[in-house]
């Protein structure tokens, strides 16, 4: 379980500055007596806390961070650079790569904006081409429908036609549409 420095240094400073035995000051705090005997460890100096705050983590680093650390060692000796790597609890590897990132002009820590963009551009884009394929399929419903017309008017259809405009004209069709 993760206890916040300031509650370890309260424990701690409860266990030292009371008569209660260690146990009890556990047992009221609700904390493992293994993990007091490690703070009092990590926290005593000749007579005074030593409250750590707890390193940043590499993958913690803003980008703005990375860029200042990245200039900030850049003019160093190799020495220097040393000393300030281990101060700050870096490799050099980090600041390898974080300035190949930097030159790329990418950072390691994707924007949740521009992700949700590009999910709905994909989105889009896979529903638009989508409905290309339907339109497509209909389109090519349609030129096969108009061929097979052509193909039946050059069958059979120009005889219809005419048979149709005789009809018309000599009035048999209006006495078959009485019918």
């Amino acid at each position: 379980m993760a206890y916040s420095s300031e509650l370890k240094a309260a424990i701690v400073q409860k266990a030292l500055s009371t008569d209660k035995s260690y146990k009890a000051v556990v047992e009221e705090n609700s904390v493992g007596i293994s993990s007091l005997r490690r703070w009092l460890k990590e926290y005593r100096e000749p007579g005074v806390l030593n409250v750590r705050k707890q390193e940043k983590r590499p993958q913690d680093w803003t980008a703005e961070e990375r860029i200042s650390a990245l200039i900030e060692t850049g003019n160093m000796s190799a020495e220097e650079r040393g000393t300030w790597l281990r101060k700050h609890g870096l490799h050099t590897h980090h600041l390898e790569k974080w300035k190949t990132e930097a030159i790329k002009g990418v950072s390691t820590q994707p924007n949740k904006a521009a992700n949700r963009e590009e999910h709905r551009l994909r989105q889009e884009n896979k529903n638009l081409k989508k409905e290309l394929h339907r339109k497509e399929k209909a389109l090519a419903e349609a030129a096969t429908l108009l061929v097979l017309k052509k193909k039946a008017e050059s069958i059979g259809g120009s005889q219809r036609t005419t048979d149709l405009r005789q009809r018309q004209s000599t009035g048999t069709e209006s006495h078959q549409g009485g019918l």
